[in-house]
């Protein structure tokens, strides 16, 4: 098969990283890909906005099927355009891309059919939307209802923060937002593939939105995670399956624009058990590095199966080693970062055993040379017994790498890394 593989990012130079190791695949091209998705695929310079260019080049390359990395051109109906065209693609068409595209649209459907999330108002106007947060007061959350690539989101503690976020999410006018309760518990994220009727669990990761260690400081697209989320049991993953993923494929369904591709579900555990976050309908980036790392088995089958309506009777194998993700960033992300250094010891960094280096936001410079070109720049990942195992894997190789403008968080993992400590300790009293 001739492969596209729509996207730009760390999460698109994994998918491409599994794909071209599938004997399915005859060639495989990414747009617009980055200077790490060069050494596995072929890149074209087409945005993954640039609908027209995208079509012309499954065309002009012979495209049998298309992966649509980013929510974007999800969003804006990239495979509704592809699809009307005779290409076979995987991804939501725009109508079920909403559940990401539009938060407002989400809660609704949760409201309608039952899904546990949190209480919320939606609000067009900033006057009510004020009322709104003074009635229920803090800690509260705002949202901003379209994309934010991970950055529209405020958990406001106060209430002077919480009117402070709405105000900015009103100006200009024109907006509109999400008002939630605040839950208490822990964060994670659960992906299922998803062909219209059936959804296929894959696996659990947790990610580190804050950008300092601690969670401290300001929320981003993500500076690490790790997968599987071991605070996620089994009994956990099929509540999710039963409350959460099935009940919306068939609300989807019975709302006429049923669901084709990964449902991504950002869930909090609270004491009254998994509550839906958000949902986003493509992989999460850096948990996709993770989960491609543990994958045993051949994801383009899966992809096509979803695609088609043939997953009731589908499997996949994952590796039992826990996989880890330290993203490093340009300084200055999330506000305007560094760009164009010089990052050196990129092979010495994928030779350390088990670890595996993805590029996000890189261009390739002379004679060979790797430069920064973006936020999120790099994503580190390391392989191992446990998530403690992984996390020492991936910090290794971070300490390979040469770039002066980088930074990264130290800490990925520490909430698996002390419940692991933990159990060792009951183990050892328990046999004492």
């Amino acid at each position: 098969m001739n492969l596209l593989v729509v996207g730009s990012g760390g999460r698109e130079h994994a998918l491409c990283w599994n794909l071209a190791a599938s004997p399915l695949v005859n060639k495989l091209i990414c747009a617009p890909g980055n200077a790490g998705i060069a050494a596995v695929a072929s890149c074209r310079p087409v945005g993954v906005g640039d609908l027209d260019g995208l079509l012309q080049l499954c065309r002009d390359e012979h495209i049998d099927f298309v992966v649509v990395g980013p929510e974007v051109p999800l969003v804006l109906g990239l495979v509704d355009k592809l699809e009307a065209a005779g290409f076979g693609c995987f991804g939501p068409n725009a109508a079920a891309a909403r559940l990401e595209g539009s938060k407002g649209f989400m809660k609704d459907i949760c409201a309608k059919y039952g899904i546990p999330t949190a209480f919320y108002g939606r609000f067009d106007a900033l006057a009510p939307a004020e009322a709104y947060i003074r009635k229920h007061g803090a800690p509260i959350v705002v949202k901003a209802d379209g994309l934010a690539a991970g950055k529209g989101v405020t958990v406001a503690m106060t209430l002077d923060e919480a009117l402070e976020a709405v105000q900015g999410l009103f100006t200009p006018a024109g907006a509109e937002v999400v008002i939630e309760e605040f839950l208490e518990g822990e964060e994670v994220s659960f992906f299922a593939l998803v062909d219209g009727r059936h959804a296929l669990p894959l696996a659990s990761a947790q990610d580190h939105k804050r950008v300092g260690d601690g969670d401290s400081g300001p929320n981003t697209g993500g500076m690490g995670a790790y997968s599987p989320a071991t605070v996620l049991t089994p009994d956990l993953q099929r509540v999710v399956m039963d409350s959460i993923i099935n009940p919306t494929v068939a609300a989807m369904q019975a709302e006429g624009a049923p669901f084709k591709g990964v449902l991504f579900a950002g869930l909090m555990l609270t004491k009254d058990g998994p509550k839906l976050l958000e949902y986003n309908v493509r992989f999460g980036d850096p948990e996709c590095q993770t989960l491609m790392l543990r994958l045993k088995s051949d994801l383009l089958p899966a992809l096509i199966a979803a695609r088609d309506g043939m997953l009731k009777d589908f499997d996949l194998r994952w590796h039992d080693e826990a996989a880890l993700c330290v993203v490093m960033a340009g300084k200055g992300y999330p506000g305007d970062p560094a760009r164009g250094g010089l990052i050196s010891g990129l092979d010495a960094a994928a030779a350390v055993p088990g670890a595996a280096v993805f590029h996000a936001g890189t261009k390739p410079g002379a004679d060979g040379a790797i430069i920064a070109d973006g936020g999120r720049v790099l994503g580190v990942c390391g392989l191992g017994r446990d998530v403690a195992a992984a996390q020492a894997t991936a910090y290794a190789a971070v300490g390979k790498i040469q770039w002066q403008d980088g930074f990264c968080r130290s800490d990925i993992g520490w909430r698996a890394i002390a419940r692991e400590k933990s159990g060792a300790r009951e183990s050892t009293a328990a046999r004492e």
